[in-house]
């Protein structure tokens, strides 16, 4: 609203309105913005869901603390999203493909979280909505996401290309002087950190772009599927969760800024993406938001956040991704949702293979999701194995841990890209 007023007046001289047109000003505006509605009227949303007794149904695991957390409000997901979206919209340019798109996923997976999380309250157990109605949601994004970049004229790139000085023989960086629509995206470990997944399907001859663009759709729908799902995993101890989103945020908000700078692109040696320096203002409402939680949802946590924001945070964090062409980089950059979701898979397939083979369901890990084998007290699972039973962890200490390695995972996921 404010961008849009701001272009209103910008024929008439008013001191101080070009500062709107700055993405570093913008993106400070809505970092304190964000920050303030989740904190100030954080508060007043938790008091109300107190009030309509919306709290968290808990079932009792064995977990050291675990029923203190019963009756603790839940879906304070609605306190993220709100901080997100209305900073966006006062701040945001809202005629930007980029920014119009992680709006509608904030809100489209907003909703099927609600959905969610009501239909628990409803029932009064831990059976919301359907797995299947949930990944056809998420598939749902991934196909308005992929057909959106596919079709939207105003989603390119610029590849960036080594050129040598025959005189000096130094290596210059550019970039190529006109858009072109592509499906590359960036991966580490490789000349110019580029690959284009039309380089898969060169086999369909001329229609190997098309192919290529049916890829990279059916590669973002896993990609929302598994982080969306990583996060909602993740959420399982106060802060966990909102901490770890935090710091993702902001190194996609850095990957963004380098990437959509010219100059930047030039000397990181990385593609160059026209336009997608908006997400920066998006980025910022998200670090805000997340940060803003976190001050009611760490330990001891007085919200939950419930998969209305689980849900949400993983799916903003894999647009986001995609939309910057850095959803190669998210299995180290978020390890910490993929190995809480390999941990689950991993538990489910020795349980029911041991129970095949021998009768007896038997467990690697104590408990899963992972952070809940660190929580859990006794030595079963793998430790029951090796004979050395590891004493369960504070709450708070795992929690600080994670964060600690979220923080590692982003230094290394930039270091990649300048390994070559």
């Amino acid at each position: 609203m404010f961008y849009s007023l701001y272009e209103l007046l910008n024929n008439y001289d008013i001191p101080g309105a070009r500062l709107m047109s700055y993405i570093s000003f913008r993106s400070g505006v809505a970092l304190v913005l964000s920050l303030f509605i989740a904190i100030v009227f954080g508060r007043r949303i938790i008091n109300r869901l107190q009030l309509m007794q919306v709290g968290e149904i808990v079932r009792d695991l064995g977990l050291e603390g675990q029923m203190s957390k019963k009756g603790t409000p839940t879906m304070g997901g609605i306190i993220i999203i709100i901080s997100i979206v209305i900073p966006c919209l006062l701040v945001g340019n809202l005629t930007n493909v980029y920014m119009l798109l992680m709006i509608f996923s904030t809100i489209w997976l907003g909703c099927l979280g609600f959905a969610d999380d009501y239909l628990k309250l409803a029932r009064h157990n831990k059976d919301g909505l359907k797995g299947k109605f949930k990944i056809v949601g998420q598939v749902g994004l991934g196909l308005v996401v992929g057909i959106t970049m596919y079709l939207s004229p105003g989603i390119v790139m610029r590849e960036n290309v080594e050129v040598v000085n025959r005189e000096s023989k130094e290596v210059v960086i550019s970039h190529k002087t006109t858009n072109e629509k592509a499906t590359q995206t960036t991966i580490p470990f490789v000349k110019n950190n580029n690959f284009d997944y039309a380089s898969c399907t060169k086999w369909m001859g001329k229609h190997a772009q098309t192919g290529g663009w049916i890829l990279f759709i059916l590669v973002t729908i896993f990609v929302i599927t598994a982080v969306s799902n990583g996060a909602n995993l993740t959420d399982g101890l106060d802060g966990l969760c909102t901490g770890t989103s935090a710091v993702i945020g902001v190194a996609l908000a850095i990957m963004c800024y380098l990437g959509g700078n010219v100059i930047y692109s030039s000397y990181l040696n990385i593609m160059y993406i026209p336009n997608s320096a908006e997400l920066v203002v998006f980025a910022a409402a998200f670090i805000g938001a997340t940060i803003g939680f976190l001050w009611y949802n760490s330990f001891p946590a007085q919200v939950f956040m419930g998969d209305t924001g689980s849900l949400t945070l993983g799916g903003i964090i894999a647009v986001f991704a995609i939309l910057i062409r850095k959803e190669l980089l998210i299995p180290l950059l978020c390890a910490i949702f993929f190995v809480e979701d390999l941990s689950v898979m991993i538990q489910v397939a020795y349980f029911k293979y041991t129970k095949k083979r021998l009768g007896e369901g038997k467990r690697i890990f104590k408990m899963t999701p992972l952070h809940h084998h660190f929580q859990k007290p006794g030595n079963a699972g793998i430790e029951a194995i090796i004979q050395r039973p590891i004493q369960p962890i504070p709450e708070s200490k795992i929690v600080m841990r994670f964060t600690l390695i979220a923080i590692f995972l982003a230094a290394i996921t930039f270091v990649t890209l300048k390994i070559r």
